[in-house]
């Protein structure tokens, strides 16, 4: 019997319309992987992935620290940003398993085998006939069609966007789920649905499900959700029953018996309990501690291991993000200059013991940045349409963020930054930067004391040409409220790269995300170049017309002065138990190397 969305759908009224017939499309033959360009590196009958270790010890107890709070347990809808972390992976699963070693690849995991035509006009999914949530129930295609259905109405910006574009969705058994993507241009759409979390129509309260909620809830994962301290802490506890355990992509994952993933609201608090025993690994990022933080018995009885690793992916961006609903900052060259005023060179020298490089693009340190490369003639041809949207140095691949003399009062910078201010129709009037009467103020919002130290130092030197920058600390919720409602003047932003760009760059660049409450738009860009260049990469039929468009796409938003960029490290500094061991193979483009609850890793004596 065929099972139609409009019969599934949790909402009233939905079920007295008849559904919509799919579009016939010629068949397809099932594989066992999808590539956003060319085919799986993996055989059909791949055992593990490489940076898997099946032989891992299972048992145990993982000690997690993570800072700030959480306050809610649904990560899917729109007040996910303060959700716990550690649920999806381990809780809740998707159609298909990601493989961290390929750009964008997907393997079986809900979905045993997946149809794609080569148009990328339609997807099915194949659903693994032992797949169920951890209460014992059958996973079946019912509950795929809810869940689209319901994270298309009621889940995060990003999936309203996404799934939107499907344009018929239908089921004709308990164990086949079929999409009609045609007419969308989007070839990163099937790998989106392969993303796409399964959740139980059984067990899901629709007309609450926008609601923040403590509720422990019901997966198909390997884990369960033991104990829960509202904001302290998260018991995951291995289910014994977990369906998964022999499917491929799973093997060699998920080997700790309980993870016990404790919140401290203080970063000091939290190094104190990793000297102290009390957490067992940590992803280190001050470069304080690191440099010198690490002198404690643990460390030099060799209890504690520190390592640097590295990978192949993109560095991406961290920096200020200015927000251009404020009138003020919808001057670029007023963004250009205040951006001139960060001194990365005293910063990392004082602040950081030298050990950051400055990011120079959106894409360091990997094939896709624009930055040291002259615009290719593909790249001028999609950037031709946009006259004035890449500036001439950026297009020669010869900008780079401002250098200054490391002195923290450089006069020369300064002097540029007011010049270019004074072109803009800015004075200096006394110790005030003005223009038309109106003096240049604003707050930059934070939200922990390592980020209130840069902004202080930050404001300090735009005090130097007249700008008035107040810093505001406010706690973890207050935080993650004021950025999805576009509260705050600037704020500091991170933008994770990937090696396989896609979709996420509407949400965080896209013009229909610019007002678009919850989005990742943080500086609220809106510009044709952009959503262009972001089409241009999706559309992208080639690994090498993929870089060309991620390039230009690079050079629009440099251009842009959207941010004041940070920097970064060039590898991952990470500490940890002796007793805590992992794959001597590390995932290829995996940001971070490592997620946050280590599922590769095991304990050596459990």
């Amino acid at each position: 019997m065929t099972v139609a969305l409009a019969v599934l759908s949790p909402f009233a009224g939905r079920a007295e319309t008849p559904p919509a017939q799919p579009r016939r499309i010629a068949a397809q033959e099932p594989t066992h992987g999808v590539a956003m360009h060319g085919e799986p590196a993996l055989p059909p009958d791949f055992d593990h992935f490489p940076y898997a270790d099946p032989a891992a010890k299972k048992g145990g107890r993982l000690r997690v620290g993570l800072a700030g709070a959480f306050d809610s347990l649904n990560p899917f809808n729109v007040k996910a940003g303060s959700t716990a972390q550690g649920l999806v992976g381990n809780v809740f699963q998707t159609l298909m398993a990601r493989s961290q070693d390929e750009a964008f690849t997907f393997y079986p995991l809900i979905a045993k085998s997946v149809e794609v035509d080569p148009a990328r006009t339609r997807v099915v999914f194949h659903l693994d006939p032992r797949a169920h949530f951890s209460d014992g129930a059958p996973l079946t295609s019912a509950d795929v069609l809810f869940t689209f259905d319901l994270l298309k109405t009621k889940g995060r910006p990003q999936q309203r966007i996404a799934y939107s574009l499907v344009k018929s969705i239908d089921a004709p058994d308990g164990s086949t789920v079929r999409y009609d993507i045609s007419g969308v241009g989007d070839r990163e759409l099937p790998l989106i649905l392969a993303l796409m979390p399964v959740l139980p129509k059984h067990a899901i309260d629709v007309d609450r499900f926008q609601e923040a909620t403590l509720a422990k809830p019901l997966g198909s994962g390997p884990y369960v959700v033991a104990e829960v301290k509202p904001g302290a802490s998260l018991l995951l506890r291995r289910d014994p029953n977990y369906w998964g355990r022999d499917v491929p992509s799973q093997r060699g994952l998920y080997n700790f018996d309980e993870i016990d993933i404790e919140y401290f609201r203080d970063g000091n608090a939290l190094f104190e309990a990793f000297k102290a025993g009390l957490v067992d690994y940590r992803e280190e990022t001050s470069t304080t501690r690191w440099a010198g933080g690490y002198d404690f018995p643990a460390a030099r009885d060799g209890k504690v291991v520190r390592e640097e690793l590295h990978n192949d992916s993109p560095k991406g961006m961290e920096g200020l993000a200015f927000n251009l609903r404020r009138p003020l900052f919808q001057d670029i060259r007023l963004r250009e200059a205040l951006g001139m005023m960060f001194d990365f060179e005293w910063i990392n020298a004082n602040l950081y013991a030298g050990l950051y490089t400055r990011t120079k693009s959106f894409f360091d340190q990997s094939e896709l940045s624009s930055s040291g490369r002259p615009a290719s003639a593909g790249e001028r041809a999609l950037l031709a349409p946009f006259p004035g949207a890449v500036r001439e140095d950026v297009m020669e691949g010869r900008w780079r963020p401002p250098v200054s003399d490391g002195t923290g009062r450089d006069r020369e910078m300064a002097k540029k930054a007011l010049a270019l201010l004074n072109d803009a129709g800015y004075r200096l009037e006394g110790d005030v930067l003005q223009k038309d009467g109106v003096p240049v103020a604003f707050e930059i919002m934070v939200k922990d004391r390592s980020e209130e130290r840069l902004a202080l130092n930050y404001a300090g030197s735009l005090r130097r040409i007249g700008v008035d920058a107040r810093v505001r600390l406010v706690d973890e919720v207050q935080y993650q409220r004021r950025r999805q409602k576009f509260d705050f003047d600037m704020m500091p932003g991170q933008w994770i790269a990937s090696a396989s760009p896609g979709n996420e760059q509407r949400m965080r660049w896209g013009s229909a995300s610019a007002m678009q409450e919850a989005s990742y738009n943080l500086a609220g860009a809106s510009s044709p170049a952009i959503d262009a260049m972001i089409v241009a990469l999706l559309s992208a039929k080639s690994r090498d017309d993929f870089v060309t468009a991620v390039r230009a796409f690079d050079r629009v938003l440099l251009s842009g002065f959207y941010i004041v960029p940070f920097y970064h490290s060039r590898n991952q500094w990470i500490a940890h138990g002796s007793d805590l061991k992992r794959p001597d193979r590390l995932p290829r483009y995996a940001t971070p190397i490592f997620n946050a609850t280590l599922d590769t890793w095991w304990k050596e004596a459990p």
